[in-house]
């Protein structure tokens, strides 16, 4: 009688176990839900520095980007679905960004991450990225650590700070005949990416740094390295912070007397350094991963350019046009080119296969963009630019720096 009972048991549950595969083998794919995806919108997630002293970068990055998918919801969104970015602000604090990302992902269900910006916030988030499998598209830093090895959910849009620092120790070589080259840099994982391209790209010429002088992110406490730097007679230093440490670096230094060249990569927030540095700033330079948008041959000759200045006054018409917001502005619309390629049966994987069809799609920026299955960085060109007279000009002929 017992043999029976549990056999009745055994095949009870057998049967459950059959029909409940059964029924999951027979469901529609149409009806699975898809996290932050509706009918009518789809949910995007950012965390950025939108105060304190970053401030600037994410502001900046978040309206250049909100001009595009605006205009682009003004227009009708994207296969009858709305873009809505829910942003949050993590100061330029790395476990500030782990939190916000996981309430993103967690709690507020967005379908992707986007425009996160600074090194030391970003990586921390990918051991989180590759447990959820979320796209994230559009980082506002050059870091190595987002590239190699190169993960299927980073789509990096900006060259690398490997690539800034490359071109600009090159050109600092070769064309202005400068050897002694130091670094000041921020002393986290952003500063250590630029010091280590910098180090690659002297190796290349024989050379390595003639001194480095650090500070520490969240501070403008740079005497020291600035110490360090002039007692090696630099004579060229390449600066990998952001706007207001660099600032005070630069105007000390010309209060001593010391002038070198000052180079910095382009996560320092060139249109504020600008600003802070006043008529302390003439001839710095500053590479950069899009070209000015405000100058008028620009305007005039890059349509991507003008139309993010003109969205930018429609959107956000307290704010001058500048390198961070289209640099924001090409972000989304790399984002908004993935999910109209992916279809209308929208899903994360298939997002990522529409990102990766890409080829030579024309911002109007004088420089296509292009991914592939085994390269997730859509640009690669970075430019220079120097002030002259409170402005940024591009710098087409080196023997004019001199």
């Amino acid at each position: 009688m017992k043999i029976m009972i549990k056999f009745h048991i055994v095949l009870v549950f057998s049967l459950i176990l059959f029909f409940s595969c059964k029924a999951e083998n027979n469901i529609d794919p149409s009806r699975i839900t898809v996290p932050g995806v509706s009918d009518l919108e789809v949910l995007i997630g950012s965390s950025l520095a939108l105060g304190g002293h970053a401030g600037y970068l994410g502001t900046q990055t978040l309206h250049g980007a909100l001009s595009y998918t605006n205009h682009v919801n003004e227009k009708g969104g994207i296969h009858g679905r709305k873009i809505r970015i829910i942003a949050y602000d993590d100061g330029y604090d790395p476990p500030k960004c782990v939190t916000n990302t996981q309430k993103l992902i967690i709690e507020d269900q967005v379908f992707a991450l986007f425009c996160y910006v600074g090194t030391p916030t970003t990586v921390k988030i990918i051991p989180i990225i590759d447990e959820a499998k979320i796209p994230l598209v559009g980082m506002f830093t050059g870091a190595n650590a987002l590239r190699e090895p190169m993960n299927r959910y980073l789509i990096n849009v900006r060259a690398s700070y490997y690539q800034e620092t490359g071109a600009a120790v090159k050109h600092l070589v070769e064309d202005l005949d400068i050897n002694r080259i130091a670094v000041f840099y921020q002393y986290d994982a952003y500063g250590f990416d630029g010091l280590r391209g910098t180090e690659l790209a002297l190796k290349k010429f024989n050379l390595v740094p003639v001194a480095t002088g650090t500070y520490i992110r969240g501070t403008i406490n740079i005497e020291k390295g600035l110490k360090k730097i002039i007692e090696a007679n630099a004579e060229a230093v390449i600066m990998i912070g952001t706007y207001e440490p660099c600032a005070k670096f630069i105007k000390l230094s010309r209060t001593k007397n010391f002038n070198p060249v000052f180079c910095n990569v382009s996560f320092v927030g060139a249109d504020e350094l600008s600003r802070r540095l006043g008529g302390k700033g003439e001839g710095v330079l500053v590479t950069q991963v899009v070209p000015p948008p405000e100058l008028p041959i620009t305007k005039t000759l890059l349509w991507g350019a003008k139309e993010y200045a003109e969205l930018l006054k429609r959107y956000y018409p307290g704010d001058e046009p500048n390198f961070v917001g289209l640099e924001g502005y090409i972000n989304a619309k790399v984002l908004i080119e993935g999910l109209r390629r992916a279809g209308k049966d929208l899903n994360r994987e298939r997002f990522i296969d529409a990102i990766e069809s890409i080829r030579n799609y024309d911002l109007g920026i004088a420089n296509t963009l292009s991914f592939s299955p085994v390269d997730h960085q859509g640009l690669e060109r970075v430019y220079f630019t120097r002030i002259q007279n409170g402005k940024f000009e591009l710098i087409t002929n080196w023997q004019e720096v001199k």
